[in-house]
């Protein structure tokens, strides 16, 4: 590939001002494509409608705990540096919180009105206490006695007990008492226990929430007093856990303490509250909790409908998306026998690219490292962990591999946001097990995806490697789509080995042959081969570019797909979540056309393809096109060159970009859903077509079996 000039800096600056979307208010946009999902009847089915909503819920608590406590410490810091798009930090705080409280507004109804009584004409039915037979009443005061009560702590406030800690995303009631003897009226908390199912399974279907049987209740936790009145609300704090690298002598230790101290302290950033509370009430929760008005969202009852995830796992199988089994890859096919194939022979025939959740995960990736660790031929293990499952397969692998005297080396990134506690627990059993553990370079989070294994094959040394897209978690890759690369050729090997050796020794490596590497070569690497495009469309060559990412936000990348726009060369971009390029403006993104699919599946993997003439250069890996990934992250991107596996990643962009499949098209107005023709005809779901195609796959290989 040659070496293209870079743009110039007087061709950057006449680039509009206005060329990116908002960061914060592209993320909103993309959880009310979530939310057209748990819309979308009849296409998705009832309970998965559902699940979606809970989806939207968990999203919004992890946008509020993250991106806006970090805008509302910008604020509290005083810094008066205006966004990308000329607005300042207060005013983007005001446009944000008006667009979350419309996008919960429209969760709400859509609960409310649309999927809770389709809930109860198929017998699944949330009730309020009144609505409780005889009989369930007499069992919920059995069962508050016996498992509820016992775990409750009523806390009053008065001069001698302060206005308790509100821990985050705990649901709460909030209870007026009046005391007989002197006519006081006096303020309680009540926190709803977690340990306990949110929703209560009265039989039949029909449930009730926890805290209206608490509510209820309420005289005996307070006896002797007058309750007036109660309700419920919700906190939602920052959550963002920072630790000084450079200061700390031992980061797992540094990072324990940092958890610790953030159980409390953390400033409010949202309060939820019953759409009926006593504003008496509400004043004092503002008060004390120091949130604005902006900042309260008021929601009918029950709040909190991440609570639906229990719901949506009820046995209800006709509610459901049809169950489905992934399939062995058919390069690994002996893998489901009873003689397993050996994953080694057939990996130094050909590298094998496999598509999760469609090729079993349990069959390849997690077989790789399981027999890499029963193999007495396996000289060392090395793998990367950003998250994984709480009974982790993979863990329990390299565990036995170290025991059996292997070399293993696993890099823990414990800084892996909301994984840090479980990560530092498997960190520790890693090393008491005899496992190297070590976490990762000063400054940077390790994202990459890598497994190494290094076998004496006989005829001397041969390593293996699997370089992927998503977390190495059993249970995730049952729900996420990602791809990954298990191959035996020399040069990839060789760059993964260096790469290890550059995170466990702290080399100065930056080149590689088949791999780009971030923070130092991924967005100048891309960058170079979208130039190149821009330059063969000029010589008349074949040029276009495509990209699935999960996030599209950096500048520098953005702008040169500009540049590439503007000079003819068609980009498709398949982007997830936040993207902030604006495709279709007259002048500058003519060519660009964006698509986001979402489906059953988290769409996940992250896919480069370059035309370059017929001769196309495509990547897979772990990398989105923002800052933290492209400059303070280690990611990897591998080059795939198997014809037949550039064709298998073509004809997803092809599939993902037709006319006929549900999509959500951006254009300079926003986001727009695709799920029928004009004439009101269903458009084919990309996820189901494949999950049909891997259905008639399994069913071609139990045809052949003997």
């Amino acid at each position: 590939m040659s070496e293209p000039s870079p743009l110039s800096t007087d061709q950057r600056a006449e680039l509009p001002a206005d060329r990116y979307s908002d960061r914060e208010l592209s993320w909103l946009s993309f959880n009310r494509r979530v939310l057209d999902l748990a819309r979308d009847a009849p296409r998705v089915p009832l309970l998965e409608r559902a699940r979606f909503l809970a989806i939207v819920s968990s999203n919004l608590d992890e946008f509020f705990m993250v991106r806006v406590a970090g805008l509302k410490r910008r604020i509290a810091a005083g810094v008066a540096v205006p966004t990308s798009l000329g607005q300042m930090p207060r005013d983007l705080h005001d446009t944000i919180m008006s667009n979350a409280q419309q996008l919960v507004s429209e969760q709400s109804d859509t609960f409310q009105q649309q999927v809770r009584p389709e809930l109860a004409e198929h017998g699944i039915q949330i009730l309020s206490w009144d609505e409780l037979t005889a009989d369930e009443k007499e069992r919920m005061r059995t069962l508050f006695s016996e498992r509820i009560f016992p775990v409750l702590t009523p806390l009053a406030v008065d001069p001698s007990h302060p206005f308790p800690y509100i821990s985050g995303l705990s649901i709460n009631l909030a209870v007026l008492l009046r005391n007989p003897l002197t006519g006081g009226r006096q303020f309680a908390r009540v926190k709803v226990p977690t340990v306990l199912s949110r929703f209560v399974d009265l039989g039949d279907s029909r449930f009730v929430p926890l805290e209206a049987i608490i509510g209820r209740h309420l005289d005996q936790l307070f006896s002797g007093m007058q309750v007036l009145q109660h309700t419920t609300f919700r906190v939602t704090r920052n959550e963002d856990v920072e630790v000084e690298e450079d200061d700390a002598e031992n980061l797992l230790f540094a990072l324990e303490k940092e958890l610790l101290r953030s159980k409390i302290g953390r400033p409010p950033v949202r309060l939820e509250v019953e759409d009926d509370i006593d504003e008496d009430m509400l004043a004092l929760l503002r008060m004390e909790l120091d949130v604005s008005e902006k900042e309260v969202f008021r929601l009918p009852a029950p709040l909190d409908l991440t609570g639906l995830f229990g719901l949506a796992a009820v046995d209800r199988d006709d509610l459901k998306s049809p169950n489905f089994l992934p399939i062995t890859h058919p390069h690994l096919a002996g893998v489901e026998t009873a003689q397993p194939a050996d994953m080694f022979a057939a990996l130094k025939h050909r590298d094998v690219l496999l598509h999760h959740p469609y090729d079993s995960f349990a069959t390849s990736v997690q077989r790789f490292i399981e027999q890499a660790a029963a193999d007495p031929a396996v000289l060392a293990i090395k793998q990367t962990l950003y998250r994984t499952s709480g009974d982790s397969p993979i863990i329990d692998a390299l565990i036995e591999a170290a025991r059996a005297g292997k070399q293993v080396l696993a890099l823990v990134e414990i800084k892996a946001r909301f994984d840090e506690q479980a990560n530092i627990a498997w960190a520790r059993k890693l090393e008491q097990n005899g496992v190297h553990v070590v976490y990762g370079m000063v400054g940077l989070k390790t994202h990459c995806k890598l497994a190494l294994v290094v076998r004496d094959d006989g005829d001397g040394l041969r390593r293996y490697a699997h370089i992927g897209t998503g977390n190495y978690n059993p249970k995730t890759a049952r729900l996420y789509e990602d791809m990954g690369l298990l191959t035996a050729n020399p040069i990839i090997t060789d760059d993964v080995a260096r790469l290890f050796n550059h995170l466990s020794g702290m080399t100065q490596e930056v080149h590689y042959r088949r791999l780009l590497v971030a923070p130092h070569g991924i967005r100048q690497g891309l960058i170079e081969r979208i130039e190149q495009e821009i330059t063969n469309k000029q010589s008349g060559l074949d040029a276009g570019v495509r990209i699935k990412v999960n996030s599209l936000v950096d500048e520098k990348v953005i702008d040169t797909l500009y540049r590439a726009s503007q000079a003819g060369v068609p980009v498709d971009l398949w982007v997830r979540g936040i993207c902030t390029i604006k495709p279709g403006e007259p002048g500058l993104s003519e060519n660009i056309r964006v698509r986001s699919l979402l489906g059953r599946f988290l769409e996940h993997s992250r896919l480069f393809w370059f035309a370059n003439d017929g001769s196309p250069h495509v990547g897979i890996g772990s990398a989105d096109l923002m800052h933290r990934n492209l400059d303070r992250r280690v990611e990897a991107l591998v080059s795939i060159t198997n014809p037949t596996h550039i064709a298998q990643i073509q004809r997803l962009f092809e599939i993902a970009f037709a006319d006929d499949t549900v999509a959500w098209i951006k254009s300079p107005d926003g986001w727009t859903p695709r799920t029928t023709t004009a004439d009101g005809t269903p458009l084919r779901d990309m996820q189901e077509q494949l999950i049909q195609e891997t259905a008639q796959r399994r069913r071609w290989v139990e045809g052949t079996k003997p």
